[in-house]
């Protein structure tokens, strides 16, 4: 979009599309209560929602971006609508999965697995965009996902067995209880924060680098390959650290090493743009948000009841997407208004705040 000359204010409102990842807490009462249990509770929903999310890319594939710009915006809505309601429901088998020493490591595998959907996804498919086009890129895209529906197709999900009160409540008011835990004011007041720094810096790192000149197979590289591997090697070092550090202490030396590395993109936007340092600024930014968010999540499933796990997680992670998506929102405006230098330094007095 940057190529093709449209604006930092609109380019920063894109995120805005993942609306529905904010909002899923208000369905994720349902799938909690509901499924085809003859297929495993989570399991049946996780198998159609990748379907139905296979089909829209196809369907995306025969639509170009400049001829039908407002139906690839609704495509995308699409997309975010179904993959956030798969998210409920693998949160939630994860929840279950994962005894409480387990979940440092566990969120590190799921962190892990996060950047290596991003770096096929948003690095891989960006290169072969340069080489093979928009149809034949989405269609590659939509095959490995339905490789990926291999291994749920393999997994035996545990019979969920809910208490005798669970099913006499009406399923939203598990959300409403969800408030009612100790301490969880506090708690969501700072995932509004924590992230968000990252999140408003990163969504102009990407257009100032199309400024810098990169073609769209050099960001692909830059950004969606090596930064995004760099990103597991920080998720598995978190996920290492957690049980000797311990969780609290883990969020804040991680989430204060993440400030540091946002301020490293000060670098290129003062004008020392040769690729070595725009690669080193890259990789240690997301090496540093793999090690911020590894302990955060391990937190949300610790305060994430197992029989309403899907509703309690969701609801963090909404609160997580909500600081994200208005940061990023509002850094094009930033931008616009006190440049590059101004929306990342702004970014890292998000993050210390957060921490």
């Amino acid at each position: 979009m940057r190529q093709e000359g449209m604006s930092l204010q609109i380019i920063g409102s894109l995120p805005l599309l993942a609306i529905p990842v904010m909002l899923k807490f208000l369905w994720s009462p349902l799938i909690d209560r509901y499924g085809f249990t003859r297929w495993g509770h989570y399991r049946f929903w996780i198998i159609c929602l990748q379907l139905l999310v296979i089909f829209t890319v196809i369907g995306l594939g025969f639509f170009g971006i400049n001829q039908n710009f407002i139906v690839l915006l609704l495509g995308l809505l699409s997309l975010s609508l179904l993959s956030s309601s798969q998210d409920i429901a693998t949160d939630a088998l994860a929840v279950g999965l994962l005894e409480p020493r387990e979940r440092g490591l566990g969120n590190a595998v799921q962190t892990s697995g996060n950047y290596m959907g991003a770096v096929i996804g948003g690095g891989g498919m960006l290169i072969l965009l340069s080489q093979w086009g928009w149809q034949a890129t989405l269609l590659t895209m939509a095959s490995i996902m339905l490789v990926a529906l291999v291994p749920i197709f393999q997994h035996q999900e545990r019979i969920k067995k809910p208490s005798k009160t669970y099913n006499t409540k009406p399923p939203f008011k598990n959300l409403i209880d969800f408030f009612r835990y100790p301490g969880m004011g506090r708690w969501l007041l700072m995932l509004v924060f924590y992230s968000s720094g990252s999140m408003m810096a990163t969504t102009m790192f990407r257009p100032l680098l199309v400024d810098l000149g990169l073609s769209l197979g050099d960001i692909g590289l830059l950004l969606g390959v090596v930064s995004y591997s760099a990103g597991i090697l920080g998720a598995i070092i978190a996920g290492l650290s957690i049980a000797p550090l311990g969780r609290k202490r883990s969020l804040i030396l991680f989430g204060l090493l993440r400030a540091i590395a946002i301020a490293t993109y000060l670098l290129p936007a003062f004008g020392v743009t040769n690729l070595p340092v725009l690669y080193l600024v890259a990789i240690c930014v997301q090496i540093s948000i793999g090690m911020a968010t590894t302990p955060l999540y391990t937190v949300m499933m610790d305060k994430s009841n197992l029989e309403t796990a899907g509703t309690d997680y969701t609801m963090q992670n909404s609160v997580v997407y909500f600081g994200g998506l208005v940061a990023a929102g509002m850094s094009g405006l930033i931008a616009g208004v006190v440049g590059y230098r101004g929306v990342f330094a702004i970014s890292v007095v998000i993050s210390i705040i957060g921490v």
